[in-house]
């Protein structure tokens, strides 16, 4: 019986997960031009230190791999939101760095973000289903590097 619980909760997570992800992807793109992802890598290097993190620190916190990272930053650089900078102690490490004009474009995504979320949870949620919603989905990612609220 458990497991049939713990297997259906799964699958809801994960379908909630693609529709969440499904309704931002059409307003990053019209409104941002980025991907959910795209947005998702300029939010974890907003938050880091110095607004920039080492390909694998960023592939650990977006549970990608480091060549997904790097073909995923490739466009962003190119189009001037982030920039590469090599490790001055050890050449083979690069760091993926958020530039001014990718800061505010992960600033206007985000509020994007937060109004999409609002929409999620109108008319169904009260504050205390979404402060409770908010304590399990934390104990359930509890271990997962790079939490970005």
């Amino acid at each position: 019986m458990m497991e049939k619980l713990c297997l259906q909760n799964t699958l809801r997570i994960l379908q909630s997960a693609d529709q969440i992800k499904a309704r931002l992807s059409g307003d990053f793109a019209s409104v941002h031009g980025l991907s959910v992802n795209e947005v998702l890598l300029l939010m974890h290097l907003a938050q880091a230190p110095l607004n920039r993190l080492s390909r694998v620190e960023l592939a650990k916190r977006m549970h990608m791999s480091a060549s997904t990272i790097t073909r995923m930053a490739a466009p962003l650089e190119k189009i001037g939101l982030v920039s590469r900078q090599a490790d001055t102690r050890d050449a083979r490490l690069a760091f993926v760095v958020l530039t001014k004009p990718g800061l505010e474009k992960e600033k206007e995504a985000r509020a994007t973000f937060a109004k999409q979320a609002t929409h999620v949870f109108r008319d169904r949620w009260t504050q205390k289903d979404l402060e409770q919603l908010s304590i399990l989905l934390h104990r359930l990612t509890a271990d997962a590097p790079g939490d970005l609220t």
